[in-house]
């Protein structure tokens, strides 16, 4: 029986026309009456999703990647895990090195030197579903911002146009971080900018939506085998892996499919959000 459903946004309850459909948004109604908690399970800050989230009545968020849990119910705080200033530090002389694009989230902004790639992406969408109160700080010099403010970090941003694997390997090698490098190109092309390219996405160690959701699981005395998990893009995977149905949308990429239990027929835009809560919840 499942007692709870952990969603992705973009590209799993949302598609590529920034839209969420009827049926995605009665299937969210339903779980809500028949008291199951609808979890938001997303890498972006609270603060850029808090209005969705209200608007959606979830009941639990998972921000950052998994670096803070809230519950949407009380407002109470449930978990949270930062960057420490020497994390940020390392993967900032890192980028320097090779004149890489970085950008900060903090709890409800986003620090950078230059809208560019995904801060660039998420700034347009500002005002677009999401109607969210997130400030975009852009600062012509970054270490010297951070070094006169010490904001609290939550999560790094190291972006480019050609392929930072080996960025990926030398900051394995350095630190103790969670380290997600996702290509946004061909298929994935990241079409709100119009643009190829890839990035990291840098949180502190044992971060990331699996984690988050078994602390969640754990706080709300379930088993895994009570949680459907549901997403598209390769930061989804591990908690798609380990729950109790596992479940990619159409459009997700390969390697998500390959541990899902099942993979919906229509994607994002077609409500295959809905079509799983559908194939596996009897309301």
């Amino acid at each position: 029986m499942i007692r709870l459903v952990a969603s992705d946004i973009d590209g799993t309850i949302i598609g590529e026309n920034n839209s969420i459909t009827k049926r995605n948004l009665k299937a969210i109604q339903d779980m809500k009456q028949s008291n199951i908690d609808f979890t938001i399970c997303t890498g972006k800050p609270y603060s850029m999703v808090k209005n969705f989230c209200e608007d959606l009545q979830a009941s639990y968020g998972i921000f950052g990647n998994g670096n803070q849990i809230i519950n949407l119910k009380t407002g109470k705080e449930i978990f949270r895990k930062t960057l420490s200033p020497e994390e940020i530090s390392l993967c900032m002389s890192l980028a320097k090195k090779d004149n890489l694009h970085v950008h900060l989230y903090t709890e409800n902004e986003v620090i950078t030197p230059e809208l560019l790639y995904m801060d660039l992406r998420n700034f347009i969408l500002k005002d677009s579903i999401y109607h969210n109160n997130l400030e975009f700080k852009v600062v012509p010099d970054i270490e010297k911002y951070m070094q006169e403010n010490s904001p609290v970090v939550f999560k790094l941003i190291i972006s480019s146009p050609t392929d930072l694997q080996y960025l990926k390997e030398e900051l394995d090698k350095k630190a103790n971080l969670t380290v997600y490098q996702i290509k946004k190109s061909n298929q994935y092309k990241d079409k709100v900018i119009n643009k190829e390219y890839e990035y990291l996405d840098i949180t502190p160690s044992k971060t990331n939506k699996d984690e988050a959701l078994a602390i969640l699981t754990n706080y709300l005395k379930l088993s895994s085998s009570e949680v459907m998990a549901i997403g598209d893009n390769l930061n989804d995977m591990d908690m798609i892996q380990h729950s109790g149905v596992g479940v990619a949308v159409a459009n997700a990429y390969d390697d998500v499919k390959k541990v899902a239990t099942y993979t919906t027929i229509n994607n994002a835009e077609n409500s295959g959000f809905a079509e799983a809560v559908y194939k596996y919840i009897s309301f």
